[in-house]
């Protein structure tokens, strides 16, 4: 495989776009981030990272010298790769909007040149999105050749919270597109397929990790890989908090069963955990691209849909064990732990706590919020919703009638449980994410389990 350092463009610095860069400049390649966000290109250029995830600063900061980050689409020009890594947001009816993705391929288009520069789709689209790239770049680039431009489809897996390591040590790389434009990126992704780079201190190599597999395809069943992967982990999400629901009616506990079922090597632990759902800019957007893919053949997909009515119903069922314990919500300070849709990232799209907050509001509920790296995004991001800040998680507690474990951050395993409990005018705990493991002297209900042991600190 060649060796040799690539010219790259990332278009869009988000979480995406972000993480590929720093992983790309690590393998050793130059790369030029754009983005038509001033504020955030000015960030990067002060070497200020616009976003929380862990590892990410450092990586980035170490490869400063392959790093360029600017506005000007022209440099494009000089570029032989070009990442397309921006937003696709469902539109109100569930289909993911394009405008992002078009916009980014218009502002290319006239700076393509006459060699061969491949165009590598990254972000998550609709299938046959490739295609109409192509469509797009015959229409708006002046220079676009068909033997030498090329659009490939390179869907990105990677979690927030371990976006790093997912990128460094992926399972697999899946490359769709024409044999010629699948070489060049096995050219790029050589160090990482290899595995012959040296491994940053802040993401050292597993163990027990050889290498990704290569998947070669088409453009279009490297769009539906994507898709498919992300409906079937949020099938199996939605699967656990159905369960969840019946142990609750039964008298089983979720864990025992989803740990007993997971034992089987088809099934897997993964994904498995019941609680308050999934949320975040994938699983929603991805499964209900699927459903509205097979609308447009007049196909069906019940079980998909199954799996977001579920997820849907576990925000309410938090609601309902507020209103069974306290019977109306008017007048009631409820205090909210957990903001982002997961821990270790500052992302609050599609996050339950969200719909929480807005619910908890609209019932008549003061509510009070905390988060460990988020809520200054929130203070951004969620200046419409009724709810006060707090100042640390102690604040959540105080004068509360109850609080919400919205999500399960290291740090809220780590609080003395019982000195906070003390401090509520009411000791309900609504543990939506199953974090508490011990009893406290208070009332906690937690998702498809009760909560058994020894009174004592909760860890």
């Amino acid at each position: 495989m060649s060796r040799r350092p690539h010219q790259i463009a990332i278009l869009g610095t988000g979480y995406v776009g972000l993480g590929t860069a720093a992983l790309l400049a690590h393998l050793g390649h130059h790369v030029t981030g754009i983005d038509v966000d001033v504020c955030k290109i000015e960030q990067l250029q002060r070497a200020e990272i616009p976003i929380y995830e862990p590892g990410l600063e450092k990586l980035l900061l170490s490869n400063t010298s392959q790093l360029t980050w600017t506005t000007d689409f022209s440099a494009v020009q000089q570029a032989d790769t070009i990442f397309i890594c921006v937003g696709t947001p469902p539109s109100a009816d569930g289909t993911p909007d394009l405008q992002f993705l078009q916009t980014a391929v218009a502002s290319l288009a006239p700076y393509l040149g006459r060699k061969q520069q491949i165009i590598v789709n990254k972000s998550t689209v609709p299938i046959g999105t490739g295609d109409l790239v192509v469509r797009l770049l015959e229409d708006l680039a002046p220079e676009f050749d068909a033997s030498v431009h090329y659009v490939v489809s390179n869907p990105e897996f990677l979690r927030e919270g371990s976006a790093l390591e997912d990128s460094l040590y992926p399972d697999r790389i899946v490359l769709g597109g024409l044999d010629t434009a699948l070489d060049h990126m096995i050219s790029v992704y050589a160090p990482l397929i290899e595995q012959s780079f040296t491994p940053p201190a802040s993401a050292p190599r597993p163990e027990r990790y050889t290498r990704p597999a290569v998947v070669r395809t088409t453009l279009q069943s490297a769009e539906m890989i994507k898709y498919a992967a992300n409906a079937f982990l949020a099938l199996k999400v939605s699967f656990a908090n159905e369960i969840a629901g019946l142990c609750e009616h039964v008298g089983a506990d979720i864990e025992e069963v989803t740990t007993g079922i997971g034992l089987d090597s088809r099934i897997g632990h993964r994904f498995l955990q019941a609680g308050l759902g999934w949320g975040g800019s994938c699983f929603g957007k991805d499964t209900q691209g699927l459903i509205s893919a097979g609308r447009e053949h007049a196909y069906a997909m019940p079980i998909l849909q199954a799996a977001i009515d579920v997820n849907a119903r576990q925000r309410q069922m938090v609601i309902n064990k507020l209103l069974r314990h306290l019977r109306t919500m008017k007048g009631k300070r409820i205090g909210v732990l957990g903001m982002a849709f997961k821990p270790n990232t500052d992302d609050l799209r599609d996050a339950p706590a969200y719909t929480l907050i807005q619910r908890l509001a609209e019932l008549g509920a003061v509510v009070t919020a905390h988060d460990p790296v988020a809520m200054a995004r929130a203070e951004r991001e969620w200046s419409h919703l009724k709810y006060s800040s707090a100042v640390n998680a102690a604040q959540v507690f105080q004068r509360a009638d109850a609080v919400i474990i919205a999500t399960e951050w290291d740090e809220y395993r780590q609080l003395d449980w019982e000195a906070l409990v003390a401090t509520m005018r009411r000791p309900l705990i609504i543990d939506s994410r199953n974090l508490l493991r011990h009893p406290l002297t208070a009332q906690v209900e937690q998702v498809g389990r009760e909560l058994k042991g020894t009174i004592g600190a909760a860890l």
